[in-house]
């Protein structure tokens, strides 16, 4: 493995990292929302969208550290 290949692999794990933190911190707004009876619909539907595209870049960004299988 090269250095710049371990750089790229460190890269890709800290940005994981930095989205699960944000995905995490996603999770408990949401929860604080909805638990207000009174809560803004739009604002829950856009805090879910953009949780739902985190999980998404955090699945491709894993995808990316795993070594290519032959089927």
């Amino acid at each position: 493995m090269t250095n710049e290949t371990a750089e790229t692999i460190a890269a890709i794990e800290r940005r994981i990292i930095e989205l699960r933190q944000e995905h995490r911190d996603l999770d408990l707004a949401i929860n604080a929302l909805t638990s207000n009876p009174v809560h803004d619909e739009l604002q829950l539907k856009r805090l879910k969208k953009r949780k739902l595209l985190l999980k998404d870049q955090i699945s491709f960004l894993e995808n990316q550290l795993m070594p290519d299988i032959p089927a």
